[in-house]
């Protein structure tokens, strides 16, 4: 039984954004983490921005490609919801085992111009090529004075494989999945673990998928937030640790099933998107996205040979940056005044991995390949008996 609400279109299970407050969380089972969070403790905490997911999950047994089983899905994250107007941006890879796409036009620019897509890898295409689609059904974009009707533009959707469990080869997201998560994306609560791009990913041994947290930061007398989401399908078991407790060590049962289409353990991928409403300029940001594996390594995740560890981290102060014409007042945060938000950066991304291990439930997929969810009263007595919470 799922903990979201869903809406189920033929085989379509639409995850609606908003989140099922009978779910628990990190923070709801004791975990200890440091910092302060939003309001939410998600991306959204972060004004402005906008999150849409589409889940499909259809049928079992089985594998036959190109009718499933089917359990995979779509992930938009609109920096300033459906307002064009491009943020300043950077991007990182730990382990270059993956693909995010637009990334060397931000390393050139700076800028991120549209929506951040996350799904499996062998959606990207087709998930790029709709975003490019309904950025001009919508006049997302900024027309050239001389050229009003010439569009162009350059996604970035990032991705990890759902194949142990989904019919991967059988090309399940569609163009108007794309379109449901852009046009349903909304500020608000973000729903976590089997959903949206994270419907089919595993985690540590565990099944995984998507996560988020966030941080509030004090600059001068101002307070600034730091947004994190996850889409976590990466690492083996026995490096699982939660707040220093080697939680893989301790429960080495719960072993996924995998009667065919497997994986490497420790293998497969995550990908990060990092937002803030701090004046941060591009090189800046790639520092952000620079800190993210420090939140992952404190999972127990080490960018393995096989693993795409990419993240991108976007601002969203300094409206009007990318306006095409007139010379331009930014404001930037000093180098001196950014590491508080290295650790926000760090911290945030540690705990939207735990709320993704906490949320994701039990799922079997193609061939009855099965992936366990985290126990969480198993967690709670380890983290009881090294002495991280209360007895």
């Amino acid at each position: 039984m799922h903990r979201f609400f869903c809406f189920i279109i033929p085989f379509l299970i639409l995850a609606d954004m908003t989140y099922s407050q009978n779910v628990l969380r990190a923070r709801d089972l004791g975990v200890p983490f440091e910092g302060k969070t939003g309001q939410l403790n998600a991306i959204t905490d972060v004004s402005g921005i906008e999150v849409g997911q589409v889940t499909l999950v259809e049928g079992n047994g089985k594998l036959q490609v190109g009718k499933g089983p089917v359990r995979t899905g779509v992930t938009a994250i609109l920096p300033r919801g459906k307002h064009y107007d491009p943020v300043f941006a950077g991007w990182y890879a730990l382990n270059g085992n993956g693909e995010m796409t637009g990334t060397t036009w931000i390393e050139e620019s700076g800028f991120l111009e549209g929506p951040v897509m996350i799904t499996n890898t062998h959606s990207v295409g087709v998930v790029r090529d709709a975003v490019i689609e309904w950025g001009y059904n919508n006049k997302f974009f900024d027309p050239l004075p001389n050229a009003p009707d010439v569009y162009w533009a350059l996604p970035v959707v990032g991705e990890t494989y759902d194949g142990v469990l989904n019919d991967i080869n059988g090309f399940h997201v569609k163009k108007a999945h794309v379109f449901e998560a852009l046009n349903k994306a909304k500020s608000g609560p973000v729903t976590e673990g089997n959903v949206g791009g994270g419907t089919g990913m595993i985690c540590h041994g565990f099944k995984g998928g998507i996560g988020t947290s966030s941080r509030l930061v004090s600059y001068e007398g101002q307070t600034y937030t730091v947004g994190v989401l996850v889409q976590a399908n990466y690492g083996s078991r026995s490096q699982l640790t939660v707040r220093g407790v080697p939680i893989g060590q301790e429960i080495t049962d719960l072993l996924p099933i995998i009667n065919q289409n497997g994986g490497n353990d420790g293998g497969g991928s995550i990908i990060v998107v990092v937002a803030t409403d701090a004046p941060l300029l591009p090189h800046q940001l790639k520092r952000l996205a620079q800190r993210v594996p420090i939140g992952i390594s404190r999972v127990g995740g080490h960018g393995a040979n096989t693993s795409g560890d990419i993240f991108i981290a976007f601002s969203t102060a300094n409206q009007g940056a990318s306006v095409r014409t007139g010379l331009k007042e930014l404001q930037m945060l000093p180098n001196d005044g950014i590491s508080p938000f290295f650790r926000a950066t760090a911290g945030a991304t540690e705990e939207a991995i735990i709320n993704a291990l906490i949320a994701a439930e039990t799922m079997e997929g193609q061939n009855g390949n099965t992936i366990y969810e985290l126990p969480h009263d198993r967690l709670i007595e380890l983290l009881k008996k090294y002495n991280r919470i209360g007895q």
